[in-house]
């Protein structure tokens, strides 16, 4: 007598089916013609800018590059048969384990070699993905495929590095895009709730989709807060201070005591241009400026103004006289202090680095310590933003600011996104334009969308002796006539990288100390390029490691394996270094002390000037 087979757990109930089933097929009707209505508008955003010639078509990924990179990667595989059927094999392969795990799920067992999604990867996470054997398929077969795809791009011989890098990028782009989650049809969790809405969802979605293409002037402005929520001065940049010098590059902020006594040696910060620097003073909880007042610091901070046409020939000659340089005389006139400890913060760390070697070569000494936060000196792991920097595309991007002389901040903002578009990118999309959600309230995604841009000369000028030709380090960089000689720099240097840094790599970081030629403190700090930086003691969150001197270690593998891990925040191990490069205590110092007139309250009015 033939047994009853038993229904697979895994696959779809009755019940469950009917989540996919439209109940009110009018209110969808309705809802999909409203959906389409949106679109409409998104695309008459799209296109009217164009058609007034307002928009300039320029992307940090151009449609040309990518095909002309993949075509080398294709022309390994394709020009030899036997390769071509190998690669094609391989996929086949593939894509028939798939198949045989979805007939042993359907036969109620389990595959003998499941297909996971990598640990942390939230796309794939929902029940449905497994629960039903449709959107199992999907899944499973995307996953192989990327998969397949990257390997095509590891195994292909006879690419230079560059080359092989950019593939690896691409594909990756790519593959981000194509995602089953990306789309209704092949996202279980979307359709449920596109039905359970019928459709109200999309209608939202593509509201949203329609005033962000506005907001962006014919480009997508993706929303990834509630950035109505926040003003700065308000919300955040609100530690108490003065602007107490201005020109027309930057404004000199110096913030106000805390404290009866302060340390005698100020403290000048110089963050970086391509974002603003209240990541440093984000709210009081979070506050880097703060937290260093509070421990008896005279702070100063290098405010740079976001640039427009005015600024298009600023190179890091005039960077360097009119902000560091300008900020160290504003210290100077402000506290009577000559010494001064120095802050350089990603790229602001790069110019200050520069600008060490530069004021050296003239006699100016007044920097006595300097730390950097996340900055590259050396450029030879420079990490994935070297994917936009070769001569073709350089001379693309020359050509692109040469109308308004600067790069838009969104187009910035764009490149650091794609580092991380799995993140980044795609999941915003989903949310704001698939699921209809508004974004939650984030001051860091604010700070993030709050784009400067950046002027032509000073653009060009660090792309080509940084990431290009990287000059600095090798001693090839020359500045307002005078070759940049970095093993001239003996003073005391604490160097931080973040261990998960996708700007900034630790291995980067850790190959730039040997250019200097003093002692370099290197620590390295859980988490990434912002919130390994930003990590006040009271949250007790990540650690750090200590170790020995690179140049006495050679790799930077060799010195994680002799380095110790402390756990929480950075910031008191490196006030420990800086207080004995501080000086005495002196009486505590108002802002513009006697010789400057305050101009305005901090933050001031540069870093309010929108892109």
């Amino acid at each position: 007598m033939a047994t009853k087979a038993k229904k697979p757990e895994n696959c779809a109930n009755e019940a469950g089916a009917e989540d996919f089933v439209v109940k009110d097929p009018e209110a969808f009707g309705l809802n999909m013609a409203r959906m389409l209505e949106q679109i409409g508008k998104a695309a008459a955003a799209w296109v009217g800018p164009r058609e007034k010639g307002e928009v300039v078509e320029s992307s940090p990924m151009q449609m040309s590059e990518v095909i002309q990179t993949l075509s080398k990667v294709s022309e390994y595989w394709m020009t030899d048969p036997a390769r071509a059927m190998e690669a094609q094999t391989n996929l086949f392969a593939s894509y028939m384990t798939v198949w045989n795990n979805s007939i042993r799920k359907l036969a109620g067992d389990v595959p003998e070699t499941p297909i996971n999604a990598p640990n942390g990867d939230k796309r794939f996470a929902g029940d449905g993905w497994n629960q039903h054997l449709f959107f199992d398929f999907i899944k499973e077969t995307y996953l192989l495929t990327t998969r397949w795809a990257d390997d095509l791009v590891e195994r292909a011989d006879g690419l230079d590095p560059h080359t092989r890098q950019k593939a690896a990028f691409y594909v990756r782009q790519i593959s981000n895009a194509l995602a089953p989650s990306n789309f209704v049809m092949t996202n279980p969790e979307l359709y449920r709730e596109t039905v359970a809405s019928n459709g109200a969802n999309l209608v939202k979605g593509m509201k949203m989709f329609a005033e962000d293409m506005s907001a962006g002037n014919g480009n997508l402005k993706l929303r990834q807060s509630d950035y109505s929520k926040y003003e700065v001065g308000r919300d955040m940049a609100v530690s108490p201070g003065k602007v107490v010098a201005e020109n027309e590059l930057c404004q000199i902020i110096q913030y106000a005591p805390t404290t009866e006594t302060v340390f005698k040696r100020p403290l000048m910060i110089v963050p970086p241009w391509i974002n603003k620097f209240y990541i440093l003073d984000l709210n009081p909880e979070k506050s880097f400026i703060g937290w260093a007042v509070e421990q008896g610091l005279t702070v100063f901070v290098v405010s740079w103004v976001n640039p427009d046409e005015r600024h298009a020939d600023k190179d890091w000659h005039a960077y360097i006289e009119e902000g560091i340089r300008f900020g160290l005389d504003t210290v100077e006139q402000a506290t009577g202090e000559k010494e001064v400890n120095a802050v350089g913060y990603c790229v602001g760390g790069t110019l200050l680095g520069a600008s060490l070697a530069y004021f050296k070569a003239g006699g100016d000494e007044r920097i006595t310590s300097t730390t950097f936060l996340t900055t590259q000196i050396d450029f030879t792991h420079a990490g994935d933003l070297k994917v936009f920097v070769d001569e073709t595309q350089l001379k693309t991007l020359e050509k692109s600011m040469e109308q308004k002389g600067y790069l838009e901040g969104s187009q910035m903002a764009t490149a650091f996104n794609l580092l991380r578009s799995g993140d980044l990118i795609w999941p915003y999309f989903v949310n704001n334009y698939l699921r209809g959600k508004e974004p939650l309230p984030f001051d860091l995604l604010y700070w993030n969308a709050d784009s400067t841009r950046m002027p032509k000369a000073n653009h060009l000028f660090y792309l080509r002796n940084c990431y290009h030709e990287n000059r600095l380090s090798r001693g090839k960089m020359e500045i307002g006539g005078v070759r940049l000689d970095l093993s001239r720099v003996t003073m005391p240097i604490y160097n931080l990288a973040t261990k998960d840094d996708h700007i900034a790599p630790a291995r980067s970081v850790y190959r730039g100390c040997g250019a200097f030629g003093s002692k370099v403190d290197f620590v390295l700090t859980g988490s990434g390029h912002i919130a390994g930086v930003v990590n006040p003691p009271a949250k007790n969150k990540y650690q750090f490691w200590t170790g020995p001197a690179p140049k006495d270690t050679g790799s930077y593998e060799d010195w994680l394996l002799a380095a110790k891990e402390t756990p929480g925040s950075w910031w008191g191990h490196w006030l420990e270094w800086l207080t004995p490069l501080s000086g005495d205590q002196v009486k505590a110092r108002k802002p513009g002390g006697r010789k400057l007139k305050p101009i305005e309250d901090a933050p001031g009015r540069y870093v309010k000037i929108k892109a």
